[in-house]
C-alpha cells in the first residue's frame, strides 16, 4: 500500500518540486491548498480550500506523514501580524490536524539563524512555530532549516531576494567552517532532502541544516 503524504504549501517554490518528486517516487501526495497550484495525476492529488477546511480535509486524508512548506515574508503578507498568521498558527493548525489525523511524522521548513530570544521578528517567529511542534505529540520532527533559497521558479519576485541569489555564488565562497550553514541552498535540494525523511523509521527531533541537508539530498 502506498504511503499517504499531505503537504501543506504546496504552490510555493519548495512545494511544489517536492510534491511531484514525491509523486514519482510512488507515494500517494495529497495537497492542501488555498488556490490551485498542480495538475491531478495518478499519485497525486489537490484539494483547494479554505485553510479553515483543511482538518476536515486531513482528516479524510489520514496522511501517515505531513509535511509543511508553507512560508511567506512580512512584505508579501503586509504585516507582522499577517505573517506570523501563516509561518506559526497556519503551520501549527496544519500539524494539529495532522496529528489528530494519525500522522505520527511532521517534517517543516524553518529557517537556518532561528532563536527564541532573536531580535529579528521573522527567525523569533520561526522559532515560536519549533518549539509549538514538539509540544503536539509526534514520534518524529524533522525541522529543516536551509538558508537563502536559489533555483527554481518563483510565483513573486522580490528584487530584495534577487539581489542576494545573484550575489549568492560569490558568497558561498566566503562560508567556510561554521558559517557554512549560512550558504546559500538550492531548492531542489532541500526537496529532495525532504523526500529522503519522509521513511525514516527513527524517533525524535532533528534539525538539519546546510550539511545534513545536501547529505539527505545525496
Amino acid at each position: 500500500m502506498k504511503r499517504k503524504i499531505v503537504i501543506a504549501g504546496g504552490s510555493g517554490l519548495v512545494g511544489k518540486q517536492l510534491a511531484g518528486l514525491m509523486a514519482h517516487n510512488g507515494f500517494e501526495v495529497h495537497l492542501v491548498s488555498r488556490r490551485p497550484s498542480a495538475p491531478s495525476t495518478p499519485n497525486l492529488h489537490e484539494h483547494v480550500a479554505s485553510s479553515d477546511d483543511w482538518p476536515a480535509i486531513v482528516a479524510r486524508i489520514k496522511p501517515a506523514v505531513a509535511i509543511s512548506c508553507l512560508g511567506t515574508t512580512i512584505r508579501t503578507a503586509g504585516s507582522r501580524d499577517a505573517f506570523r498568521a501563516i509561518d506559526q498558527d497556519l503551520v501549527l493548525a496544519f500539524a494539529t490536524a495532522s496529528h489528530n489525523a494519525g500522522a505520527q511524522h511532521f517534517i517543516t521548513v524553518s529557517s537556518v539563524g532561528t532563536m527564541p530570544a532573536s531580535g529579528n521578528f521573522y527567525l523569533r517567529t520561526k522559532a515560536e512555530m519549533e518549539r509549538g511542534l514538539l509540544n503536539i505529540g509526534f514520534q518524529r520532527v524533522d525541522i529543516m532549516r536551509p538558508s537563502l533559497l536559489t533555483g527554481g521558479k518563483r510565483e513573486a519576485h522580490r528584487p530584495g531576494e534577487a539581489f542576494g541569489i545573484l550575489l549568492s555564488p560569490l558568497v558561498d565562497r566566503l562560508m567556510i567552517g561554521p558559517m557554512r550553514r549560512f550558504a546559500s541552498t538550492p531548492s531542489d535540494v532541500l526537496a529532495q532532502a525532504i523526500a529522503a525523511l519522509a521513511d525514516r523509521p527513527d524517533e525524535g527531533v532533528f534539525i538539519h541544516e546546510n550539511d545534513s541537508i545536501r547529505a539527505l539530498a545525496g
